[in-house]
């Protein structure tokens, strides 16, 4: 079968993304409590009391001109109430220095832990080169979202659909790149006569993702601090062929793309809004909303290298198939090979804070 490319020079193929709404299962829908015998519906949990911003460890080192800079910019997604009345004040304001930032969060939130620890891994949009046609290098097809996306669905794994020849392809990558692009959702592909193009998510196979990470080091691949990103691709890249292909098929899931003109811009999360790097968040969406602002506060790496503590404010902007739980939280961190490698590196225990809106009139003077 001739394979033919799609849009790398003379265009850009745009595809368009459906979503299809799905009854929850009815095993998993829960069973409500009785009401009290005195008729009052049942009371939800109790959250826990709200804390002193000075409480907050890092809270008078951190950076607030850059956190109120990426609230102000993206705020216009919260969409309740209290919300989106704090984001018009905070919209009505010029840039703010430091010390202003901070007093406008202290006199506007209120901050409420979130209970428990968890885990703070990162992420990045990569720039990776690519080919418009293929060579020992440059093997792996970038494929958009096929016609037969349906009858794939939950059925064909990453080895399956490697294995079958693509109708189309966008662009040729290496192997281990594409794999991290994969993960990653979205970047930027740079071509041998200086063209850019945006990499952007358009579909998976609805199969579970596996990192691989894991088993590499019980494998005796990789040793047990050093299972970062950066230390997995240069394995991937040194054992290239059938035994790299067989480590990447370990992760089930299969993305498709779509490529669109390179804006310049930072990649749009699943709020519709670009990321600012260092303060936007990916969180699991079933726990918490988007738009919502949190302080982290992450720390005890367990990779070599990795920075000790990340410590900031930062918006929910963004959600994965890997972020599951209440203290989850993939922190964005730019674009390019310094974010890249910075992002491989992080895996921190993590505490959050929900900053939740004071309820009232405008506080600022």
């Amino acid at each position: 079968m001739r394979l033919r490319l799609v849009g790398v020079l003379g265009g850009v193929l745009l595809l368009s993304a459906c979503a299809t709404a799905r009854a929850p299962d009815e095993a998993s829908t829960p069973t409500l409590p009785p009401a009290p015998p005195t008729g009052e519906a049942p009371q939800a949990p109790a959250l826990p009391p709200p804390v002193a911003f000075s409480s907050l460890t890092g809270w008078d080192e951190a950076d607030h001109a850059e956190a109120f800079a990426a609230y102000q910019a993206t705020c216009g997604v919260a969409k309740a109430a209290a919300e989106a009345e704090i984001c018009r004040r905070a919209r009505a304001q010029p840039r703010l220095e430091n010390a202003a930032a901070r007093a406008f969060f202290e006199a506007n939130f209120r901050p409420v832990p979130v209970p428990g620890e968890g885990v703070l891994t990162a992420y990045y949009a990569p720039e990776y080169t690519a080919r418009t046609t293929p060579d020992a290098e440059y093997s792996a097809a970038v494929r958009p979202k096929p016609a037969n996306h349906a009858a794939l669905s939950g059925r064909a794994d990453r080895g399956a659909i490697e294995a079958t020849a693509p109708d189309q392809v966008l662009a040729w990558m290496r192997p281990e790149e594409l794999f991290f692009l994969q993960i990653q959702g979205s970047g930027v592909l740079t071509f041998p006569d200086g063209a850019r193009v945006k990499v952007l998510f358009a579909a998976h196979n609805d199969l579970p993702f596996s990192g691989i990470a894991n088993p590499m080091r019980d494998r005796g691949l990789l040793a047990a601090d050093n299972t970062s990103g950066e230390a997995i691709r240069a394995w991937l890249a040194e054992h290239r062929g059938p035994e790299a292909d067989a480590v990447m098929q370990l992760n089930r899931r299969y993305v498709w793309f779509r490529l669109e003109a390179d804006d310049g811009l930072h990649p749009v999360g699943a709020a519709g809004v670009p990321l600012p790097p260092d303060h936007a968040i990916a969180v699991d969406l079933s726990q918490h909303r988007v738009g919502e602002l949190f302080w982290i506060d992450a720390q005890a790496p367990i990779l070599s290298g990795a920075f000790p503590t990340y410590r900031r404010l930062a918006v929910a902007l963004d959600t994965g198939g890997a972020i599951k739980g209440q203290v989850r939280a993939d922190l964005y961190l730019g674009s390019g090979p310094e974010a890249g490698v910075e992002a491989g590196r992080v895996r921190h225990t993590l505490k959050m804070v929900r900053l939740t809106p004071k309820v009232g009139p405008d506080p600022t003077p």
